[in-house]
């Protein structure tokens, strides 16, 4: 062993990780790489532009392809190799005949995980692939690892979220969701511009974070000796907007919760936030199922998914329920916020809450619909008319002062959008924040805090609003059928390695 592989810890971990820094070495000896690549064709084109060809066709057509080269058969004088990009996957079809011996020799000599570029005739084999028949390649990059075993792929859940980019490469079912999370977020996006709503961005770093019951990221900026919070809603800011008259406006952005991780949960998530003047939440109710039924069929292709085994239908309308009254149907009980509130706390003991003494009727009744009922809505569901004591947001019922105009969308057992008609008088607002911070005080960390100058804003005039705010990763959970969140963010909150890390695909 050499001094300098003995200084390369790369080489000493694997063999064959060592072999492919040799001919790394040698390419940089004998010219190194192209600092660009000028490529015609996409796989994926290719494949729409040809597709009728019958086998044993030959095109006359010239195309440049560029990718990451998956596989590699020798045949004798023959060698196929498979082209990834972006769009898909194309044969490559390598003839001695037509590259002559020492370039048919370069080309066995590749790697899998190599990227190459390559110029040939489209062409379709006996056997009816798709192919260009190369004549003539260049080595873009080399790949110093080897991917994982084609077999087994790289299925470990955890070290597919660490190595995201092994990930992409080997497992198609990745590569899709990432381009449908991609698809789903232009879509949003226009959905919303269509409808007159004015894109904007809002504080990341604030004073203090509000505008939802979390649990914040606290830092420090050196400068101004001052301690901030990373937002945990774009809230309050985006409706101080609608004070100023732009009277449609959202934000698709980055949130930041101090909250576990688990399969619905990450510390940070993408979150769209949106408000209409002139509206209340009946109007909202609408707005979502347009804009969700809309996103589904142009990601997916479709308003009628498998999820986790079980169809659902993002046809609108969406079913809409009172909580209460979800809540007395499926713990099958006669109950509502007249109920006395002893028996309402024997009820949640029942079903595993402990009630607290300082909550009321629609707390209790509250914390009773998270542990017992929400888990049982399968098909998209508007469960509305919130408690007050859990909406301090939310613009009281019409109806009844008790309530609030707020729903969540509940699907498959999970919340997808919270909205509601806002709350827009700022002596109610003062009290309820009041009252938010008292239950700070005592103890309860995600508990809003008083934002004066919000006060402020509304002092000035909020008129009639409805707003809504969509979790985009778990919609993109739905549209992908996948089962955890990490799954669908490229790169999830994660624990640091214990260790170096390993060599992907070693053996």
């Amino acid at each position: 062993m050499t001094d300098e592989t003995q200084s390369d810890p790369i080489a000493q971990s694997d063999s064959l990780v060592a072999a492919r820094i040799a001919k790394h070495r040698e390419a940089l000896r004998t010219g190194g790489y192209p600092y660009r690549f000028d490529r015609s064709d996409l796989a994926g084109d290719l494949h729409k532009q040809f597709e009728d060809l019958e086998p044993g066709s030959e095109t006359g057509i010239d195309v440049t392809v560029a990718g990451r080269l998956m596989n590699v058969r020798d045949m004798g004088r023959l060698a196929f190799g498979v082209l990834q990009d972006v769009s898909g996957r194309l044969q490559l079809f390598v003839s001695k005949a037509v590259l002559g011996d020492e370039d048919f020799a370069r080309f066995l000599d590749l790697d899998s995980g190599d990227w190459i570029g390559a110029t040939g005739e489209v062409m379709v084999t006996k056997k009816g692939e798709l192919s260009v028949r190369i004549s003539s390649f260049v080595l873009l990059s080399k790949a110093l690892r080897p991917l994982p075993d084609k077999w087994h792929g790289l299925k470990d859940v955890e070290a597919r979220s660490r190595q995201r980019y092994v990930d992409l490469m080997v497992n198609e079912e990745s590569r899709k969701t990432a381009l449908t999370r991609a698809k789903v977020i232009s879509e949003l996006r226009h959905q919303f511009d269509e409808r007159g709503f004015i894109e904007v961005e809002t504080p990341v770093l604030l004073a203090q974070a509000t505008g939802a019951s979390a649990r914040p990221f606290e830092t420090h900026h050196n400068a101004l000796d001052l301690d901030l919070s990373l937002r945990i809603a774009t809230e309050l800011f985006l409706k101080r907007l609608v004070v100023g008259g732009i009277e449609r406006v959202f934000e698709i952005g980055r949130i930041f919760r101090n909250e576990g991780v688990d399969a619905t949960h990450n510390p940070e998530f993408t979150m769209l936030e949106a408000y209409q003047a002139f509206a209340d939440y009946g109007d909202i109710m609408e707005l979502i199922e347009e804009i969700l039924a809309a996103v589904a069929e142009s990601a997916v292709g479709t308003r009628t998914l498998t999820y986790q085994g079980r169809m659902l239908d993002l046809t609108p309308p969406f079913r809409r329920v009172r909580l209460v009254d979800l809540v007395a149907e499926v713990i099958d009980e006669d109950i509502s916020l007249d109920t006395s509130i002893d028996r309402l706390r024997d009820l949640a003991r029942r079903h595993g809450v402990e009630a607290d003494p300082t909550w009321g009727a629609g707390r209790v009744i509250f914390e009773i619909y998270e542990v017992a009922a929400e888990s049982t809505i399968w098909e998209p569901t508007f469960v509305t008319d919130y408690p007050k004591e859990v909406s301090p947001l939310s613009r009281l019922h019409r109806e009844d002062p008790r309530l609030t105009e707020r729903f969540e969308l509940v699907i498959a057992g999970s919340e997808y959008a919270n909205a509601f008609s806002e709350l827009n008088d700022p002596f109610d607002q003062r009290e309820r924040f009041e009252t938010q911070a008292a239950a700070r005080a005592a103890g309860d960390e995600e508990a809003h805090v008083i934002d004066e100058d919000y006060i402020r804003a509304l002092e000035y005039g909020l008129p009639p609003t409805g707003g809504l705010g969509i979790g985009v990763d778990r919609f993109v959970m739905l549209l992908t059928d996948r089962k955890h969140i990490r799954e669908v963010i490229l790169f999830p909150t994660m624990r640091p390695e214990a260790a170096s890390p390993p060599v992907v695909g070693s053996r």
